[in-house]
């Protein structure tokens, strides 16, 4: 389940439906407006296979990585989410549930980077043409 954390425009979440990309928006159409962010982790934890996309750096935290779920924080426009989302969705390195869980990542325009479970340093990669 790929959600969108309240702080994302709601044009962005429009833009990825229009791409018939499946995704739940806080405070839209799961969950409560204002939704404090102590509160995203248990919440997550409640839910079959999420990826969490904010664009609150405080979530970019090695100590938040666990095998339940993906957290994807964007370093990006608030009106290039939706771009990014999909290209994140369609990396290489993070196309399936599988391949993305466990890991928080980071995204830029130029980059990503990744923290997974018990290492000891960040992976960067970069984007695919």
């Amino acid at each position: 389940m790929n959600i969108l954390d309240e702080n994302i425009v709601a044009n962005q979440r429009e833009r990825l439906n229009g791409w018939h990309i499946p995704i739940r928006h806080v405070g839209y159409d799961i969950r409560r407006q204002g939704l404090q962010d102590d509160a995203i982790i248990p919440f997550l934890l409640e839910l079959r296979r999420p990826t969490f996309f904010t664009r609150d750096l405080d979530f970019y935290n090695r100590n938040l990585c666990h095998a339940r779920y993906c957290l994807v924080c964007l370093v990006v426009g608030q009106y290039e989410v939706a771009t990014f989302v999909r290209r994140v969705l369609r990396h290489p390195e993070s196309d399936t549930y599988a391949k993305r869980m466990g890991k928080v990542i980071r995204v830029t325009r130029t980059n990503i980077s990744v923290w997974q479970p018990h290492a000891e340093s960040e992976i960067h990669l970069t984007w695919h043409k």
